[in-house]
């Protein structure tokens, strides 16, 4: 066994013994890194960041609302709450669809929060 081998076995025993929810983390934490973006979790009130994760889920506002669009996005540490004012739809925001997100992140209800960020749809891996 070579000195490569060894670090080879043991990502395949984890991702055999390892929860699915656990592996989809750790996919989506890689992603972040390799994507130069930050972890959610590091993410700071008042800071403008770059995150990378996959929406867990979208809510459409009804026609009888002010016109938002929500979106929950997981990074694999922490979810982000993202609002777009003003829009009711965005073609490709959609639960499962890999995004990368700029802005500034805010605060509401104890909540991260980017209100209109700056958006990449991103290829799924």
């Amino acid at each position: 066994m070579g000195p490569t081998d060894g670090g080879l076995l043991k990502r395949i025993i984890h991702r055999l013994t390892s929860d699915v929810e656990d592996l989809d983390a750790d996919d989506l934490s890689r992603d972040t890194e390799l994507a130069g973006a930050r972890h959610a979790s590091d993410c700071r009130r008042g800071e403008e960041v770059t995150v990378v994760g996959r929406l867990r889920s979208v809510e459409l506002s009804p026609k009888d609302a002010a016109a938002t669009l929500e979106a929950e996005l997981f990074d694999g540490t922490e979810g982000i709450t993202l609002i777009w004012v003003g829009r009711r739809r965005i073609p490709g925001i959609e639960p499962g669809r890999r995004i990368k997100v700029r802005g500034r992140l805010a605060l509401r209800q104890g909540r991260k929060v980017l209100y209109n960020p700056y958006y990449e749809l991103r290829q799924a891996s």
